[in-house]
């Protein structure tokens, strides 16, 4: 079994980039995969190895400048989640393109799994899933608002032409594992909006610590890995990408007409032109030889 961990943690790097080859290198000799980001702003990924490699490079980052409270969730799966190990820098570790939102100065109220069935079912509580929307169409909260945005950079827009559905509410937010929440309550807060709260942990932690039959979710969780998506309890779904377009896809969507391994599924045929898909289809080529040779084909890593 594999142990994976998901993290992120908000603190000051002065200088991230110092900081890339000395992961780098632990996460390599520890035959830990997966991916990290580092940015002025901190650190953020997921990663996946032995037992003993995990806890390496948790030590390793929790002694980075102001990681020393770093927090993570655990969980695990049989098969490598992920082909290789990155460690990349970026502007931000979380994109939302706001140069003026800081979750170290102030974010919303943080609600504990156990307490926010109670907070989602109030009658003065508007629930907003901050996800994509790939990510949403796989599973939700019961009666939570959609932005149906494709990338994160995409909800201050959302909220600017939205926000008056939502007068006189309490705004309760949710996203996979709590990062894109702390950058989306503290920009609820910049626009004057006061009671904002935020599942802590995300739906990772509710799905790990809610009892199923208490649960108010409904689906499954896409996670950025192998896995693809899980349920409660963290085990892993019944999904599979797309690698064509990345989305989930169930197993019965493999059986449709307009999937074609690699180059298309029913989400996104009518989305590429012929072009395209001959290129995919070379790609494919490429993977399925590569394979045969044993080897792992950069064009088809699970964590891409």
């Amino acid at each position: 079994m594999y142990t994976i961990a998901a993290l992120y943690h908000f603190t000051r790097f002065q200088d991230p980039a110092a900081l890339q080859g000395p992961l780098k290198d632990l996460c390599l000799s520890q035959g830990v995969t997966g991916s990290l980001l580092l940015a002025g702003e901190g650190i953020n990924g997921t990663i996946a190895g032995s037992r003993a490699g995990i806890d390496a490079v948790l030590a390793h980052i929790r002694a980075l400048p102001g990681c020393a409270d770093l927090e993570w969730k655990e969980s695990s799966a049989q098969d490598q989640p992920f082909g290789r190990m990155k460690v990349r820098l970026k502007k931000e570790i979380v994109t939302m393109g706001q140069p003026d939102v800081d979750p170290r100065a102030r974010v919303g109220h943080y609600v504990d799994p156990a307490d926010w069935n109670a907070l989602i079912q109030s009658p003065d509580v508007a629930v907003i899933d901050t996800r994509n929307d790939y990510e949403v169409a796989i599973g939700t909260f019961e009666g939570a608002v959609d932005p149906k945005t494709e990338s994160f950079r995409d909800f201050p827009t959302w909220w600017e032409a939205n926000k008056d559905r939502f007068h006189n509410k309490r705004i309760a937010m949710f996203c996979t594992g709590g990062i894109r929440c702390e950058k989306s309550t503290n920009f609820l807060i910049g626009q004057g909006v006061e009671d904002v709260y935020h599942l802590k942990g995300g739906i990772l932690k509710y799905l790990e610590e809610v009892p199923q039959e208490d649960s108010t979710w409904q689906g499954e969780c896409f996670v950025f890995d192998g896995r693809v998506s899980v349920g409660h309890g963290l085990v892993e779904g019944p999904h599979k990408l797309c690698h064509a377009c990345r989305r989930p896809i169930l197993p019965e969507d493999r059986a449709r007409p307009e999937y074609e391994e690699g180059v298309s599924c029913h989400l996104c045929i009518d989305e590429t032109s012929e072009a395209d898909k001959t290129r995919f289809r070379e790609r494919q080529k490429q993977i399925a030889l590569a394979k045969a040779r044993g080897e792992q084909h950069l064009g088809r890593t699970s964590d891409a």
